[in-house]
């Protein structure tokens, strides 16, 4: 009998010790506003959106210690509208944000496979635009984060343990197609941070090929690529911001808000067309954030973008926009932005999650992260 009560408190302390090395965290934002668009095809447009400063979502981050070092670690994270309660993306997936798994180790790195970001967009949204990506202000109207080149399904993903301040990143997706090579995406960045200072290089490939089936033949649609660098410098007062993008190829250059053109002339309305992706264009970016009474701060930011095909579809963008923490988990914004488009080019200021469907927006709204 002692030897069973004996036993009984070994296997229940063994099972405490490891349960306590592991460790789940529900985690998630809630994000909601007010949204206001003008001059686009679709005239004035004033609705509840979500998403606006940061992508509403759900997600569940996981840790389990296996000694030596040694960490097992996943995350699924699932987007949804805070508007309606729906899902964001229309495929329906559970966990379209993120999903995966792997292991981290303080000295060898972190390997992680499933559904990931790319190294070339968590430079631009950790280090270059000093929205990060959203209010009317995000650095997506005009550079090319999205679709694939934001996250890639399939993927293997290796970080680098930080060494005097440098650290890399290397992302391979597998197209999952009978040729390898077709689909394939390849993404890498070098990081330096010294103190105030933090600097990202970053790289995109994308494959275009398809591989042949039993009904159609293989076809080389050719290379995408996106080269950036990210920079920001903290001057305590202010923190300025710059970032500099090259697109060349095949769907190198895919915007979200790209689509069509239309507007008004003599009173008459012109049917929408088409605007056709470009494969060679330059995006710049400069852009500040100050600081405001501790709680507080201003952000503002002008991109420009040089297309570099015939048609010159070039565009500006100003914006400038606020936010406030309300808590340590609670923050109220608000923002402006204004596009700039040349020669029948169509892009259009939206948000985090939104794309927009005019050349000029406002938005206040609030985001409660937990």
């Amino acid at each position: 009998m002692k030897k069973t009560l004996i036993s009984v408190a070994v296997l229940g302390a063994m099972s405490s010790a490891a349960f306590a090395q592991s460790n789940v965290t529900i985690y998630g934002i809630v994000d909601a506003g007010i949204v206001a668009e003008r001059g686009g095809k679709d005239g004035n447009v004033t609705k509840v959106s979500s998403g606006v400063a940061n992508a509403s979502r759900i997600g569940f981050r996981g840790t389990e210690d296996l000694g030596g070092g040694l960490s097992a670690i996943f995350t699924l994270e699932t987007g949804y509208k805070t508007d309606d309660g729906q899902l964001d993306n229309t495929s329906n997936t559970l966990f379209n944000r993120q999903a995966f798994v792997g292991l981290r180790s303080k000295e060898a790195g972190t390997l992680t496979v499933g559904r990931q970001y790319t190294p070339w967009y968590n430079a631009l949204v950790q280090v270059g635009d000093p929205f990060a990506a959203g209010l009317s202000g995000s650095a997506k109207n005009l550079f090319p984060a999205s679709g694939i080149n934001v996250r890639n399904s399939n993927a293997v993903v290796y970080q680098t343990p930080v060494f005097n301040g440098f650290s890399g990143e290397v992302f391979y997706g597998f197209g999952e197609q009978s040729e390898s090579s077709a689909g394939r995406q390849l993404s890498a960045a070098v990081s330096y941070t010294n103190g105030p200072l933090n600097a990202r290089v970053a790289y995109n490939n994308r494959n275009n090929d398809t591989a042949s089936t039993a009904t159609t033949v293989a076809v080389e649609r050719g290379i995408g690529h996106n080269s950036l660098l990210a920079v920001n410098y903290d001057f305590q007062v202010a923190k300025a911001y710059f970032m500099f993008n090259r697109s060349k190829g095949l769907n190198s250059i895919a915007y979200p808000n790209q689509g069509t053109v239309g507007g008004v002339t003599g009173g008459i309305a012109y049917t929408t067309v088409a605007v056709p992706a470009s494969r060679d264009s330059r995006d710049g970016l400069l852009g500040v954030q100050v600081p405001v009474a501790g709680a507080g701060k201003v952000i503002a930011s002008f991109i420009y973008k040089d297309d570099r095909e015939a048609v010159n579809r070039d565009a500006k963008q100003w914006a400038i926009g606020y936010m406030h923490d309300i808590s340590k988990r609670t923050t109220g914004y608000v923002s402006y932005a204004k596009i700039d488009n040349k020669n029948g080019a169509a892009f259009t200021v939206g948000g985090n999650t939104e794309v927009g469907s005019g050349d000029s927006a406002f938005n206040v709204g609030v985001r409660h992260s937990f």
